[in-house]
């Protein structure tokens, strides 16, 4: 509880003020001041002291002061008081509701519009401090949600555009390791590049197996080694010798000379070269045998070998093989990029090198049996080591010929594949495969498990944002139709002209707000937006300010009753009354009087005596001490805080001056001529309270007592005749001292006999 205000310096209307002792608070206090003597001032420090803001104060630093604002605000909630200095307060206590201009402007409405920061500020006020909990708890988890994707966008943009390869983050990330993903990215790439030239793959023909020439010496070496067999050893070295000494080509020479003489060995037979007789001849006989049958079958067989080596190494097929490999190599290079096509490498030069020497060495070598077919002969060394070479060359060819069969299953597979190909669809599955490639390299693979882990955090949260909605959704379910009912109720008890219907909950981009619509000859008017055009219906043309003060009212009382810790609470209410009817300030003081015994501690300001005069005058005698009143007053300058004699003030003029003339008669002194003044004046009091239907507002005493003359002893009778003629004797008399009736009035001499004899008959007058 707000026990006093003890220091006030440096702010509004208080320069440097120590508040008496005198000046304490109880649970029901009443302020009174005259606007600008600082009740707002008084209001702003007791809101600044509940939220902790020093705003309220800072902005109400006392114009020209060089110090800043300085407070100490005694309360029983600690055993030192309260003091803001430097613009901070050494503790504050949250649990005190203000109600003032501030309240209205920040929750209700502001000039004759309701914007949607009334509405959000209006729902945390309908909710109370266990709906705000809640609903904080929800703004809060979506703010967690909103720093969750920012977290996100962050994480995805980490992520190089390039490698998501057209897909959006999360397909990106969510792309599973790809197995020999080299592998496949190359197939791809070799598939999309084959459908994109599909009419060269359809035209463009196979590798070419290759074929290269058996080499097979044998026959040409038995051929080169063939003789005779039945000739006689000595005679065919004989015969040789002989031919030996002829010289070259003497064996041929000599053996168509054989061919030339008779079969027959018979003397008589002359040599062909120098027609002798040969029968004596010593070697006649072995050249014919020498030189016989099988002499010409072997020379027919060597010419035969020479005749079938020399087909053997035509230079043909070196040629084929030489087109067949740069044929494939072009091939290869085409198909290379759809298919794996193995490196041809044939050294045909080295083919030929070693063909020819085979070539020229075997044909050499048969000429050289054929010029002496008895002679055995052999082929060079060198001839074998390049059959050798050739022989590798082929085993070759045949390795590679395997692997061309291969290749072109290859690409008879790529053609296959080519002719119904989709371009698109391998494009797109060529970026897919790339982008998994990229997807779980190390350093892509560190930002997508971020990103992940993120999205895995921010679906966690929403979780329990959606959770927290439900809860507040609940809440409020419960809370807002019984809210209504209260507002409706207090709009009731202050007599307003309108309700209100379809108090809810809102849920918006910036959070919660509260929507309703007034109703006023049973139509409704929605306040959900700004005053609309000027011949339209709404917020602004509809409520008096009567009515707008009203509903701020009903809101703030509706609010204090869903309070929990209301008889903990200290509530402010600052001018409540202002714009409102007599009749809604009756029960705003009725409605006050019932919250002051709920509440911890009720404090009421305002400019309005008559409205606090009745608050305070309604106090039941058993809560009379609970209650104090306080005013504020000029001083210099500034203003002060000090009691109030409230009691002083509730005494109306009538009052007073019927405690003057009692006085008087009671023999306390007084003053004479005041005293006689005040004896029409009571008269006229007393009449219109006793004949209120006669004496009306605005009748002077004069024509009133000419009606209760003209009615005397009639039905109708006011005043009888022995009250009319006291009454008239009682204002002749007082007329003595009035400037309207006696123009020498402050010269009239006032008896004391005379005037004590006058006051007793007035009051007894008074009593009738």
């Amino acid at each position: 509880m707000i026990r006093k205000f003890n220091v006030l310096r440096n702010i509004g209307q208080f320069d440097s003020v120590t508040v008496p002792q005198t000046a304490q608070h109880q649970r029901l206090t009443v302020i009174y001041a005259e606007n600008g003597r600082g009740k707002t001032t008084l209001t702003a420090i007791l809101r600044s002291y509940a939220t902790g803001s020093p705003l309220p104060i800072r902005e109400r630093r006392r114009l020209g002061a060089a110090q800043s604002p300085h407070i100490v605000l005694d309360c029983t909630a600690a055993p030192q008081p309260a003091i803001f200095q430097n613009d901070t307060w050494s503790r504050t206590r949250d649990n005190i509701a203000v109600f003032d201009d501030n309240f209205v402007n920040e929750n209700i409405y502001s000039g004759l519009s309701v914007d949607p920061e009334h509405r959000q500020n209006l729902h945390d006020l309908i909710i109370g401090a266990q709906g705000v909990t809640l609903n904080q708890q929800l703004q809060d988890l979506v703010g967690e949600v909103e720093a969750h994707n920012r977290a996100i966008r962050m994480a995805a943009e980490q992520i190089p555009a390039a490698e998501l390869r057209g897909l959006s983050v999360d397909a990106f990330c969510a792309l599973p390791p790809e197995p020999n993903v080299d592998a496949a990215i190359e197939a791809a790439e070799r598939a999309l590049a084959a459908a994109r030239e599909q009419a060269p793959v359809r035209t463009t023909g196979l590798l070419q197996e290759l074929r290269i020439q058996a080499v097979d010496v044998g026959p040409v070496t038995e051929s080169l080694q063939r003789g005779l067999d039945d000739l006689d050893i000595a005679a065919a070295a004989r015969v040789q010798a002989h031919l030996a000494e002829l010289g070259e080509g003497g064996e041929a020479w000599v053996a168509d000379g054989v061919h030339r003489m008779q079969d027959d060995d018979q003397p008589g037979h002359s040599c062909p070269f120098c027609a002798q007789d040969l029968g004596g001849s010593p070697v006649l006989h072995h050249y014919r045998a020498f030189f016989g049958d099988a002499y010409r079958d072997l020379k027919a067989s060597v010419a035969e070998s020479l005749a079938a080596a020399t087909r053997s190494f035509r230079q043909d097929f070196l040629l084929e093989l030489e087109r067949a490999v740069g044929g494939n190599a072009e091939r290869k290079q085409f198909w290379s990029r759809f298919c794996d096509v193995p490196d041809i490498e044939l050294d045909t030069e080295d083919i030929g090198r070693h063909w020819a020497v085979v070539a020229e060495a075997v044909l050499a070598a048969l000429r050289a049996k054929q010029a002496s077919p008895l002679e055995a002969l052999e082929l060079p060394r060198e001839v074998f080591d390049s059959i050798a070479v050739l022989q590798e060359k082929g085993r070759q060819v045949t390795a590679i010929n395997a692997e061309i069969v291969a290749a072109n299953e290859a690409i008879r597979a790529v053609k296959a594949a080519a002719a119904g190909a989709d371009p698109a669809a391998l494009h797109s599955e060529l970026q897919r495969l790339l982008a998994a490639k990229a997807r779980h390299t190390p350093a892509i693979s560190l930002l997508c498990d971020a990103y992940l882990a993120e999205k895995a955090a921010k679906l966690l949260t929403e979780q329990r944002r959606d959770q927290a909605r439900t809860a507040l959704t609940n809440y409020r379910t419960q809370i807002f139709p019984t809210y209504q009912t209260a507002i409706n109720r207090y709009l009731q008890l202050f007599g307003a002209g309108f309700r209100l219907e379809r108090i809810q909950a809102v849920n918006n981009r910036g959070g919660s707000a509260c929507s309703y619509d007034v109703v006023i000859n049973n139509t409704a008017v929605s306040i959900a937006g700004r005053a609309g055009a000027p011949d339209s219906h709404g917020f602004h043309n509809t409520l008096s300010a009567g009515d707008r003060n009203t509903l701020a009212l009903a809101f703030f009382f509706a609010s204090l009753d869903q309070c929990p810790r209301l008889n903990d609470k200290v509530v402010v209410i600052d001018d409540p009354v202002s714009s409102l009817d007599d009749h809604r300030c009756l029960t705003t003081t009725q409605e006050i009087r019932r919250l002051s015994r709920r509440a911890a501690q009720v404090i009421v300001l305002s400019h309005s005596k008559p409205f606090l005069c009745t608050l305070w005058e309604g106090v039941p005698q058993a809560e009379r001490a609970d209650r104090a009143a306080l005013e504020l007053i000029r001083q210099g300058s500034g203003s002060v805080l000090r009691e109030w004699d409230v009691t002083r003030e509730c005494v109306s003029e009538h009052d007073r001056r019927h405690a003057l003339l009692r006085e008087y008669l009671e023999g306390n002194g007084g003053n004479g001529r005041v005293v006689a003044e005040a004896i029409r004046p009571l008269l006229e009091s007393f009449l219109r309270v006793a004949s209120p239907q006669y004496f009306i507002p605005g009748m002077l005493l004069g024509p009133f007592r000419g009606l209760c003359e003209q009615r005397v002893g009639g039905a109708q009778e006011i005043l009888d005749q022995h009250h009319l003629d006291e009454l008239r004797d009682l204002i002749e008399y007082s007329n003595r001292f009035h400037h309207d009736t006696n123009a020498a009035w402050q010269a009239e001499v006032v008896n004391d006999a005379e005037l004590l004899g006058f006051v007793r008959r007035t009051l007894a007058f008074a009593r009738r």
